[in-house]
């Protein structure tokens, strides 16, 4: 179904729901209501669902600025992608090669492949897209490319400044943009080549796509998405009442059963872990004038007791409810997880230990530690509108409390957390089927005032194991290293080495999904930006009538 006017949709608190979902249906959707144990009030269709899987992207659907780096594109091709088994296969490419050097990647692309303007897409697009991408330093890190070059219509070398190991990835998620129609404004008006096209973006409350009828792959059997915008009281409130087909919910919520709806509970890399600022306190400031370091998180035997005293089981259990695993590191699960790099957790004994080891001893009575002119004592924030992240920050600071060390935990916004995050605990969520995401997190050029490295690590030694493993010849042959970063016997970033972090779990994603909608098998899905669900979204069916 294509829609020719503006839908009129506002934003409307928990209780005005329904009414803003009807009004995003158009007039000629068929409800369902005789469908097996279908909800009556059940608006789903092959001519539309709705969906309210998580937060919209604030900066817009710009691939060269990170758009689709944690899942499908939607709007866009990419010249590879990854199947329901993470096995690399092609979209818009035929085929590629790699020179003997490793530096020269030349990529073949499709012939008919046309962007939702009715354009076609070419080699030249795909070199455009790459150089806009490496030029703009955005989330999508393509800082390796030298250059991109179309050398025929149908094929583009991408030249590399040196090998990277995880170069591929970017071939995964970086969605091909039109370079006659990239602009200032693309972010919030996207054209691509992928399967569903944008119909209209209300910022802050919903986004409604459909089908795009120049998609070179098999159409969609789903015409329209309603994506909304809430939060995870009201995308349950919507399962409940029937009138939202796919709703990511928290943990807490999943053990709920939804009439009509069946839960599924999808394998993740999505991690949470607590990051500690590395450095002492006011040692230096980011570019942006903000603090670095923190005098208590930046001794050793903190970090280390920590990683010992939590109970990272009972969390999977007790807030989790069940939908989980512990998380010593970054990567649990994927091939170049370092399992030698796991502590024995759950261990007070061993945690007091350490403290006492290093200098830490209560001295006043007090039950909080103290160390010359310093007491064990400091913030952890989180995001406040992230109800697991709050519940994991409450636990830790209670399981850590018998140990002597004292957590202040706050719940703000990103806006306010951004100044404060690099001298404050942090409880973060990351995790990627790329690489590149652990060096960034870890290698000390990385810490530029963002994200990336927020606490300002640094240990050379690590720094030289990484930069190995980024200029290994291949994936495979980089493993070797990535697992060595993390720990060698003798030194690593996680818990027996710096403990950089106290990673705490690994979250399995749940969604309610409508008992009339087929979705297949979902992928082990990466962090829950840009909604991961959505990978195999052009293969979704509906098989009520």
């Amino acid at each position: 179904m294509h829609l020719s006017t503006k839908l009129p949709c506002y934003a409307m608190g928990l209780a005005l729901l329904v009414q803003m979902i009807s009004a995003c249906t158009p007039s000629g959707s068929q409800q369902t209501s005789s469908a097996p144990q279908q909800n009556a009030q059940q608006a789903g269709s092959s001519e539309q669902i709705v969906l309210a899987i998580g937060g919209e992207s604030e900066e817009g659907y710009d691939p060269t600025l990170g758009w689709g780096r944690y899942g499908s594109p939607l709007f866009h091709s990419t010249l590879l992608k990854r199947d329901e088994n993470l096995a690399l296969v092609n979209d818009l490419a035929t085929d590629y090669s790699i020179s003997e050097d490793r530096k020269v990647w030349t990529v073949n692309i499709r012939q008919d492949a046309v962007f939702s303007d009715g354009v076609p897409v070419t080699a030249e697009d795909v070199a455009y897209t790459f150089n806009k991408a490496a030029e703009s330093g955005g989330l999508t890190d393509v800082t390796v490319l030298q250059e991109a070059v179309a050398i025929d219509k149908d094929t583009i070398e991408l030249r590399l400044k040196q090998p990277q190991s995880t170069f591929v990835n970017r071939l995964v998620t970086l969605g091909i943009v039109p370079k006659h129609a990239h602009g200032a404004e693309y972010a919030r008006n996207p054209i691509g080549s992928g399967p569903y096209q944008l119909v209209q973006w209300d910022e802050g409350q919903q986004l409604i796509v459909e089908a795009n009828p120049n998609y070179y792959g098999e159409p969609p059997a789903i015409q329209q998405l309603v994506f909304l915008f809430v939060e995870e009281d009201a995308a349950f409130a919507a399962a409940k009442s029937g009138q939202a087909q796919v709703a990511a919910v928290p943990q807490s919520l999943a053990v709920q059963p939804v009439d009509g709806m069946t839960l599924y509970d999808v394998t993740s890399v999505d991690n949470r872990g607590m990051m500690f600022p590395f450095p002492q306190g006011n040692a230096k400031t980011t570019p942006n004038g903000d603090p670095v370091g923190n005098d208590v998180t930046a001794d050793l035997a903190i970090r280390q007791a920590i990683n010992v005293a939590i109970d990272r089981r009972a969390l999977v259990e007790g807030v989790l409810e069940g939908y989980g695993s512990p998380a010593y590191g970054p990567v649990s699960g994927l091939a170049w997880e370092q399992p030698e790099a796991d502590v024995q957790d759950a261990d007070p004994d061993r945690a007091n230990q350490i403290l006492a080891d290093g200098g830490w001893s209560d001295k006043n009575g007090d039950g909080v530690l103290e160390k010359g002119n310093l007491t064990a004592e400091f913030t952890l924030l989180y995001p406040a509108s992230d109800s697991t992240r709050q519940a994991l920050a409450l636990s830790v600071a209670e399981m850590i409390k018998p140990i002597g060390i004292r957590v202040d935990v706050q719940g703000k916004s990103w806006d306010e957390i951004g100044p404060l995050m690099h001298s404050n605990a942090v409880l973060f969520g990351w995790g990627s089927h790329d690489q590149t995401e652990m060096y960034n997190l870890y290698h000390s050029k990385a810490a530029q005032g963002d994200f990336y490295n927020a606490g300002y690590y640094a240990n050379s030694e690590i720094d030289k194991i990484l930069d190995l493993a980024m200029g290994a010849p291949t994936e495979e042959e980089a493993i070797a290293f990535w697992k060595a970063a993390q720990w060698n016997g003798q030194q690593g970033f996680t818990a027996k080495g710096d403990a950089a972090w106290a990673w705490l779990v690994n979250l399995d994603h749940t969604y309610f999904v409508s008992r009339c909608l087929d979705i297949g098998n979902p992928q082990v899905e990466p962090h829950g930006h840009g909604w991961p669900i959505t990978a195999n979204i052009a293969q979704w069916t509906w098989t009520c009538d």
